[in-house]
């Protein structure tokens, strides 16, 4: 599919983006608001999207909703008709969200409540997918190996347990009612908003101390993808129209990176000394995941695209993004 095509099939239509006061909702959503659409941004303080909402044009309305609430989805569906709904919420990514009622209620009961309410309402105007699942890597844990969508699942942390069950609840409701709907799995995304004590923010933050930055081995191979990135594979899944109901496709680079070299990139763009880097100072985590090349076949398949940004491009992104008033 042709960018201007996935690009011009959301002017004028209405969407609904859940989480998208979220590092990747905010670029799904300036993404979409560049393309025309229709925007009623879903996020759980309404605050922290009222000084962006300004930018994203007259067309945008800002919805503050308990997405833990069983009703919530189904309110937010009837209330603003949504073609499409992107949901980006989870919870999880950060060290401090571990509670397993939250994390069950956000990443596996509002995918499956979200599907039920687009079965209720149809858009026969909307050839498009009606519901664009956000997942993630965890979701594969030790599977190993070549990641390809057919890859058994052995998820082995609570994060990544919860959005398997999603996932799950999203390929059983959409088959089940007619729903179309696809699962985007993200891998190592990266870029401008990141969550502070990831690698690039405390890379970014080093350049105002001049203190050794301690960091892991860094010998675990990641699929390193650019945030903008993501937000186009999204809207082009969203745009898609030959995707099976429910259906998983990883949204990655199909390129590995040493962890090591991006944090070495990142210094080289930076201006950091990289006798700074010390590597092996941190932990691995036991939740580090260990893979091969994760197949991007069925993503270009389906849309014609694979993110195209390198890391070291990325990494001049975001540091220009960063510098941007």
């Amino acid at each position: 599919m042709a960018a201007s095509d996935a690009h011009a099939a959301y002017r004028g239509v209405t969407v609904a983006v859940l989480g998208a006061s979220g590092f990747i909702g905010r670029w799904v959503a300036r993404a979409l608001a560049e393309h025309g659409a229709t925007l009623a941004l879903v996020a759980r303080d309404a605050a922290s999207l009222s000084e962006r909402r300004a930018g994203l044009g007259a067309s945008t309305s800002v919805i503050e909703a308990d997405l833990a609430r069983e009703g919530t989805a189904c309110e937010i569906v009837e209330a603003t008709r949504p073609a499409v709904v992107f949901n980006l919420a989870g919870y999880g990514v950060d060290p401090g969200e571990r509670d397993e009622h939250a994390a069950r209620t956000i990443n596996t009961e509002l995918p499956r409540r979200i599907v039920q309410a687009l079965a209720a309402r149809r858009d026969d105007a909307w050839c498009g997918q009606r519901l664009v699942h956000v997942g993630s890597a965890l979701e594969y844990g030790d599977a190993g190996g070549d990641l390809a969508e057919g890859s058994p699942p052995r998820p082995t942390t609570l994060y990544g347990r919860s959005k398997l069950a999603g996932t799950l609840a999203v390929s059983r409701g959409c088959a089940e009612l007619g729903v179309r709907g696809v699962t985007a799995r993200l891998f190592t995304v990266y870029g401008a908003g990141e969550h502070a004590g990831r690698l690039l923010p405390t890379l970014l933050d080093a350049v105002r101390h001049d203190d050794p930055i301690p960091l892991t081995a860094g010998l675990q191979q990641r699929d390193f993808t650019y945030v903008e990135d993501v937000a186009e594979g999204l809207l082009r899944l969203g745009s898609a129209t030959a995707a099976r109901p429910g259906e998983v496709v990883n949204l990655a680079t199909g390129r590995l990176t040493e962890v090591r070299r991006f944090a070495a990139e990142c210094a080289l763009a930076l201006g950091l000394d990289p006798a700074r880097l010390v590597f092996g100072a941190l932990p691995t985590r036991a939740e580090e995941m260990r893979h091969e090349p994760v197949s991007v076949a069925r993503l270009r398949e389906l849309v014609g695209w694979v993110p195209p940004t390198t890391v070291p491009d990325g990494i001049r992104r975001t540091i220009a993004r960063a510098a941007e008033p």
